[in-house]
C-alpha cells in the first residue's frame, strides 16, 4: 500500500497539483489512540452500553431497516425501488423523486405513493429497536432516510424522529405554500381516477400538492440542519444540535451515498464510538490512507491498523439488532 500511494503522490507531483512548493506538506504522524472498545464487534458494543458509557445514543437509518417490512430499498439490484419503476415510463429512475419533473408530470409519483403510503406496513424488530433506545433513557435522536414513517408507528415519539428527507405526516401546495390536510392527500392518492385524484388537488389549492418528502432539487427540512448542527447562510440556529453530544452513533440500513445525510458520521466528536450495521461496507464512506494525506481523514475506518472506534457488523438490520438485544439482555422486551 505504502509504494502504492508514493506512486499517487509522484504523478501528482509530475501534474504539478501541489503548486509552486513541489510537494505535499507532509502531514502530522498521526498518534495511535488507545480502543474505546474492548471488543471491536457488536460484543464490544454491548458492554459499553450495558457499562453505562452511552447514554446520548444517536440512530443514523436507511432504506435498509424498513426493507423487512416489506418496503424495497432504493439501489438493491433486482429488487431495489430504482430497478422496478419501469411500469412508469420514467425518463430514469430517480425522476420520479425530482421536483422538475413533479411539476411536468405529477401522475407517476401519485401512483408510487399508493404503494408506499403509510399504514400498509408494519414496523420491523429495528424500528421497535429505536424504540426501545427511548424508552431506557439512552436515544438521543434517530436520523433516518426514511419516509415511511414507521419509526413513529412504533412509538418512538415524533420529537425523537428526523425525517431527514421528510415523510408522509404533512403535506402542503408547492406554488403557495400552504398546509394541506393529509387526509386529502390520502384520498387523492387513492382515488380511483386513472392518474390520481392529484388534479382535483391542483385546482383546489391553486397548484400541485405533494407530501412534505424531500424531492431531489429540494432543500431537506430545517430540522434536519438544525438537530444536525450544519450551519446554512442566513439560517438562524435556534436550537442546540445532537451530535456533539453522542456518546455513540448507530448506523444502520443505508450505503451512505447521499449527502449531507452520509456526512453526519463524522460530525461525532473523535471520543465517540461508531458501530455500522449494513448489509455491506459502504465504499462511499469508507477512510482512504490516499486521501489522508490530502488532509482528509473522514469515514469508518474499520480495517486501518489506528482504529480505535469504529464496528462494523455484516448483516441485516433485523438480525443485527437481535444480536446486539440478545446480547444486553434485551431480548425479550424487543419481541414484546
Amino acid at each position: 500500500m505504502e509504494s502504492f500511494i508514493q506512486m499517487m503522490l509522484q504523478r501528482a507531483r509530475e501534474r504539478g497539483e501541489f503548486g509552486d512548493g513541489g510537494d505535499p506538506e507532509e502531514p502530522p504522524e498521526e498518534p495511535q489512540r488507545d480502543p474505546l472498545l474492548s471488543t471491536f464487534d457488536l460484543e464490544g458494543v454491548a458492554k459499553l452500553i450495558r457499562d453505562g458509557k452511552c447514554t446520548n445514543i444517536i440512530v443514523m437509518a436507511g432504506a435498509g431497516i424498513s426493507v423487512a417490512a416489506g418496503i424495497p430499498d432504493f439501489r438493491t439490484p433486482g429488487s431495489g425501488l430504482y430497478d422496478n419503476l419501469q411500469k412508469y415510463n420514467l425518463p430514469e429512475p430517480t425522476a420520479v423523486f425530482d421536483i422538475n419533473f413533479f411539476r411536468e408530470n405529477p401522475a407517476p409519483f401519485y401512483q408510487l405513493a399508493r404503494e408506499l403510503f403509510p399504514g400498509q406496513f408494519r414496523p420491523t424488530p429495528t424500528h421497535h429497536f429505536v424504540r426501545l433506545l427511548h424508552e431506557k433513557g439512552l436515544l438521543r435522536r434517530c436520523f433516518s432516510q426514511n419516509i415511511d414513517s414507521l419509526e413513529t408507528q412504533a412509538g418512538l415519539p415524533k420529537e425523537k424522529l428526523v425525517a431527514a428527507h421528510g415523510n408522509f405526516d404533512s403535506a402542503r401546495c408547492i406554488e403557495t405554500g400552504e398546509m394541506v390536510p393529509i387526509e386529502e392527500v390520502k384520498e387523492a392518492i387513492f382515488s380511483d381516477e386513472e392518474e390520481g385524484g392529484w388534479k382535483a388537488l391542483r385546482d383546489r389549492y391553486g397548484g400541485l400538492v405533494k407530501p412534505d418528502i424531500t424531492f431531489f432539487g429540494e432543500k431537506l427540512p430545517d430540522r434536519f440542519y438544525e438537530l444536525a448542527g450544519i450551519d446554512l447562510p442566513g439560517f438562524p440556529r435556534n436550537v442546540e444540535p445532537d451530535f456533539p453530544a453522542c456518546d455513540l452513533l448507530i448506523v444502520m440500513g443505508t450505503s451512505l451515498a447521499v449527502r449531507p445525510f452520509s456526512a453526519l458520521i463524522d460530525m461525532v466528536p473523535p471520543d465517540c464510538p461508531r458501530v455500522l450495521i449494513n448489509r455491506e461496507a459502504p465504499s462511499s464512506a469508507l477512510y482512504h490512507p490516499i486521501r489522508a494525506m490530502m488532509g482528509d481523514t473522514k469515514g469508518f475506518r474499520f480495517d486501518d491498523p489506528k482504529n480505535y472506534r469504529d464496528v462494523l457488523s455484516i448483516n441485516n438490520c433485523d438480525d443485527g439488532v437481535k444480536q446486539l438485544c440478545e446480547l444486553l439482555g434485551w431480548g425479550d422486551e424487543l419481541n414484546k
